[in-house]
């Protein structure tokens, strides 16, 4: 299961090079599962024992299964499609030395000086006019198309002692001399004309594929692990996972890395508005709604940090998780990850059933950690929720490192997660 789990996230991976990509990825895979589509926009008609999924923004996506007695609750789980990158500006290219540059701004927090001197490439989305109709085509250059070059030492000898980037002159992708047209390249990508394209959402990836290395072929290497790895762990789990008296819902939203507060994001109405229109689809009341919120459970998957082999002291060495070590459960006093005493005490009980390995994070007290959607989705889904992840180095690199039975492991508790039937009762959870 293991080797079958890695192949299946690198060739998920593979297929992702953007936000959209990744929803596009995940939409293939739910269409073999026999999901139907759904539309904001169109009166919504569910059956019991039906699977269906909604976009939004072609960024983000909603699945789930309605189960065929009475629901009981949602069973959420949430990851984010999102990573930090370099975005593509609208007037893309600028000219200097005898080259084109591409003109860039930075997206989320990355490590910038990962990005250079490797092979990158262009993928996102363009919509276009067709008559009096507008279109979003995905487009990926899939060639190694541009590079961010370094500073030679001989011109800064100060290099290896630290740097500071800026990001308007440092960062921008060496893209080829003089007379050379993205938006040309992107428009023959897309199977369009230039003249046809009326915006862009384009970004930066790296074109280096994920890998499998190290003694015992132990360890995963590839860009984008922050946060598809989850994404993908939480779809394999929902789709192997068998039927419950809840509705299963998988969620998997755009914007993360910059605080989710767009339309399509955690802080969005998306996730709220979708489960009330599941309820009012069944002829269930809006008290039927609150009542079956009460009955819910968010699982918020984003990945946490590992220990560092060569800096442990960057960690609390009694809350610091290993490479290999099984899922993270994620804590933090100031409520950026939601997880508490109850949601870490049900979450360890569905991974104990299922015989999974579990561990826990919590930043060294004087480091300020990141947060992820749990915190922000639970304030517009007000239900229990626990923030896990899985143990990696690097985040926010280009190409970030993880352990290969780590994935296994998430695929295992999400299923197991999926075939449980969750109730409230007046002290504490039945998990059934």
């Amino acid at each position: 299961m293991k080797d079958e789990h890695v192949q299946e996230l690198l060739q998920f991976l593979s297929e992702s090079p953007s936000s959209f990509h990744a929803v596009q990825a995940v939409r293939a895979r739910l269409d073999e599962k026999g999901f139907q589509p759904l539309f904001e926009q169109d009166a919504w008609t569910l059956e019991p024992g039906g699977k269906y999924c909604v976009v939004r923004n072609g960024s983000s996506l909603i699945a789930f299964c309605v189960p065929y007695g009475d629901p009981t609750g949602f069973s959420l789980a949430a990851a984010h499609t999102d990573s930090p990158t370099f975005k593509i500006k609208q007037n893309p290219q600028k000219s200097s030395a005898g080259c084109v540059l591409l003109s860039t701004e930075k997206y989320g927090g990355m490590l910038m000086s990962t990005w250079f001197d490797r092979p990158l490439s262009v993928a996102g989305r363009v919509v276009v006019r067709e008559g009096s109709r507008l279109r979003s085509v995905l487009v990926n250059i899939d060639r190694d198309l541009c590079i961010i070059p370094s500073v030679a030492i001989h011109m800064n000898r100060e290099a290896n002692d630290g740097m500071k980037f800026m990001a308007n002159i440092d960062t921008l992708p060496l893209y080829g001399l003089e007379g050379a047209d993205l938006l040309e390249e992107v428009a023959a990508a897309a199977g369009v004309k230039k003249g046809d394209i009326l915006g862009h959402d384009l970004s930066l990836y790296v074109r280096q594929k994920g890998t499998v290395f190290g003694a015992q072929n132990a360890l995963i290497g590839a860009p984008r692990l922050d946060d598809l790895a989850c994404v993908y762990g939480l779809l394999a789990g929902f789709c192997a996972a068998e039927g419950t008296n809840a509705v299963t819902v998988f969620c998997t939203l755009d914007n993360e890395e910059v605080g989710s507060e767009t339309k399509q994001g955690a802080a969005s109405n998306f996730l709220r508005d979708t489960l009330r229109r599941i309820t009012q689809s069944l002829s269930m009341s809006e008290e039927s709604f609150q009542r079956m919120l009460a009955n819910s459970f968010l699982v918020s998957a984003d990945n946490a940090h590992a220990i560092h082999p060569n800096h442990p002291e960057y960690a609390d060495s009694l809350n610091a998780p290993k490479l290999g070590g099984g899922i993270v459960i994620k804590f933090n006093a100031n409520q950026r990850y939601t997880t508490d005493a109850v949601s870490c005490g049900l979450f360890r009980s569905v991974c104990d059933d299922a015989n999974v390995p579990v561990q826990v994070y919590a930043n060294r007290s004087d480091l300020p950690g990141g947060s992820t959607l749990g915190s922000i989705a639970t304030t517009k889904v007000c239900v229990p929720s626990v923030d896990i992840g899985l143990p990696q180095l690097a985040m926010h690199a280009c190409y970030e490192t993880a352990a290969c039975s780590d994935v296994g492991a998430l695929v295992r508790a999400m299923t197991a997660y999926y075939s449980k039937t969750l109730t409230m009762n007046t002290d504490g959870w039945n998990i059934l």
